[in-house]
């Protein structure tokens, strides 16, 4: 297939742009973007980012705020001699620190949970084959051709993530052995 007429020829470079004063407009007009909704609360965009996060106690260099430990013989020198650092800023805000260690504090809550096809796939399994992983390889619904060790390692993972659920399912599954005889 041919090429596109005048592709191939070189691209001119414009004297005339100036690029420094484009790429110093776009910054400007970039706003940072807050995730924390206690600090976009708190933001004042009149301030600098430095200033806004010096007054909810926030740094704004991790290098500077956690000095590395070469550098702790020089923070040392700067602590003058009734025990108060130099150039040390108070917190105007410090209301958003405490709602931010508050919220992180908070206990994580688990959300494991595994798909629906996964927990039918196990559950046939263990009510077709119980506990016999070689044949649960060699069943026809083992789609994915899972080896036996797979198939211990997806129903190990099912009873760690529902305990109760399999033991009641276990329960049900003696329950049916116990009617037929």
């Amino acid at each position: 297939m041919p090429k596109a007429k005048g592709k191939s020829r070189r691209q001119k470079f414009s004297y005339k742009l100036n690029r420094k004063r484009l790429y110093r407009s776009a910054r400007r007009r970039a706003k940072p973007r807050i995730e924390c909704a206690h600090v976009r609360h708190a933001w004042d965009p009149a301030k600098s980012v430095a200033q806004n996060l010096a007054d909810m106690g926030l740094a704004e260099d991790p290098n500077k705020a956690v000095p590395i430990a070469r550098k702790a013989l020089l923070v040392k020198a700067d602590v003058e001699s009734d025990g108060q650092e130099k150039g040390k800023k108070t917190v105007i805000k410090p209301y958003v620190l405490n709602e931010m260690e508050y919220e992180a504090s908070l206990p994580e809550k688990k959300s494991n949970t595994l798909s629906r096809d996964l927990i039918d796939y196990v559950r046939y399994m263990i009510q077709n084959h119980g506990e016999n992983y070689k044949e649960m390889a060699r069943d026809e619904k083992n789609y994915y051709q899972d080896t036996p060790k797979q198939i211990k390692r997806k129903i190990n993972v099912y009873k760690n993530f529902y305990p109760e659920e399999y033991k009641a399912f276990v329960a049900s599954l003696k329950q049916e052995k116990m009617d037929v005889q």
